[in-house]
């Protein structure tokens, strides 16, 4: 089966990766995490591997486990969206 392939994986997360750029906003991030993550699993022979094999619907769930898992990480790392922004009470030039 085409997806039991490691490389699937790996390039499918490379493509997402490539839409992440092309995006103005981190929605596929975590999912080209996710499919770079089930590409490694696979190709490490890591024990989830063999459970996955020949089962599309079990390479689905471990990529989605592992995306959410990288959504989260991000999301802890990053900060929800507008976190970032400062709010200023004076301004420099008040005297």
């Amino acid at each position: 089966m085409l997806f039991d392939a490691w490389w699937v994986w790996m390039v499918a997360g490379l493509a997402l990766a490539i839409l992440e750029v092309l995006s103005p906003a981190y929605v596929f991030l975590g999912f080209a995490i996710g499919a770079g993550l089930t590409g490694g699993l696979i190709w490490a022979h890591l024990p989830p591997s063999g459970w996955m094999l020949g089962s599309l619907a079990n390479h689905l769930l471990v990529f989605a486990v592992l995306s959410l898992a990288a959504w989260l990480g991000l999301r802890a790392y990053f900060g929800p969206p507008g976190s970032a922004a400062k709010v200023w009470d004076k301004d420099i030039n008040d005297n």
